[in-house]
């Protein structure tokens, strides 16, 4: 699998919630009714219509984007769906009830957008097949035996990050940065994963990596102000936290005049300088794509290896008005096909 670089194309914006769920309407899809067939047997029900749950962790561009192109891929493959959308507004337990509901209902597959609503639904079923997506390393996070041979229900697409190529973007654009802020939640297993390697980058460049770590939202603006003249720079990886509270991340780092690099585009426009960054929307709808063979082609996720984007679905993006704002020329971005995502 590649996880190693990935190369620039052009950034497609419009990522939303509503997206979601105007293509919902666009499908004729509904919340999940009357059990049918059994859970995971992958025959349609309800008059030919499958049963598929969503399961996403929170609101926020990336599992949104990720959630729509789930749903445009079921769309695209008219194999009759109903589809029940859950949000577990970042509450494990609230994960736990949702998947424990999906289960009673009878589904015939689950859609889990983000690590603890993949965790929280391989708990609850080893029978209901599971597409994760927005997952970053799905074997660390005990969800498969192997990314390369699953061995269980549960399969997806990984989120995984170029972060040797984002640390590579921050020098670039910082060749003066000596101290890098890591910032993080410590209740995401996956974030921790991608801040080891981005000290093992910033390590090799003989560069400082400090982690700063949050437990919760409620802790970001604190911990954001105390990074304020202790780092050149900060980096954030595809982290749920972070990125919900990125806005106030970004107000308080571009106050200060410290450059943000970010784990991806949603970090970006929201306020952080710049990123190399999965595209959401397509690592949906790859997720979609695997549902429709699990479904109707009888596909069995055990054997279906962990997707990850391919290097040229990669994008590059910069936010100019951040740029402008703490005095750092993106010129170079611009010159090599980058996007600017400023609002």
């Amino acid at each position: 699998m590649d996880r190693t670089l990935c190369s620039r194309r052009s950034f497609t914006k419009g990522i939303a919630g509503a997206g979601v769920l105007a293509a919902a309407a666009g499908l004729g899809l509904a919340g999940c009714g009357n059990a049918g067939a059994p859970a995971g047997s992958g025959a349609a029900t309800d008059g030919g219509a499958y049963k598929i749950g969503v399961l996403q962790l929170t609101e926020h561009p990336a599992l949104d984007a990720a959630n729509r192109g789930f749903v445009a891929a079921v769309e695209a493959a008219g194999i009759g769906a109903q589809v029940d959308q859950q949000n577990a507004q970042n509450d494990q337990s609230a994960c736990q009830t949702i998947a424990s509901k999906f289960v009673n209902d009878g589904v015939d597959l689950v859609l889990a957008i983000g690590t603890p609503a993949a965790q929280a639904m391989a708990g609850a079923t080893s029978d209901i097949p599971v597409v994760g997506t927005a997952i970053t390393d799905f074997a660390a996070s005990e969800l498969v035996a192997d990314n390369d041979a699953p061995g269980g229900n549960v399969t997806g697409t990984s989120d995984m990050n170029p972060v040797a190529a984002q640390i590579d973007l921050l020098q670039r654009l910082l060749p003066d940065a000596e101290t890098v802020g890591l910032l993080y939640c410590t209740a995401e297993a996956n974030s921790k994963i991608q801040i080891d390697m981005a000290a093992a980058e910033l390590e090799k460049l003989g560069l400082a990596g400090v982690k700063y770590t949050v437990s919760s939202s409620n802790e970001v603006q604190q911990v954001a102000e105390s990074m304020v003249g202790k780092v050149d720079a900060i980096y954030t990886p595809t982290d749920n936290t972070i990125a919900s509270a990125m806005s106030t991340i970004a107000m308080i780092a571009n106050e200060a005049k410290i450059p943000t690099v970010c784990g991806e585009v949603a970090h970006v426009e929201a306020g952080g300088l710049a990123s190399i960054s999965i595209n959401y929307e397509e690592l949906g709808r790859r997720a979609g794509e695997m549902a429709v063979k699990i479904l109707s082609e009888g596909a069995d996720p055990a054997e279906m290896p962990i997707e990850t984007m391919s290097a040229d679905e990669c994008d590059l993006v910069y936010n100019q008005k951040t740029a402008d704002e703490i005095g750092v020329d993106v010129t170079a971005l611009a010159d090599e096909g980058g996007t600017d995502v400023s609002a």
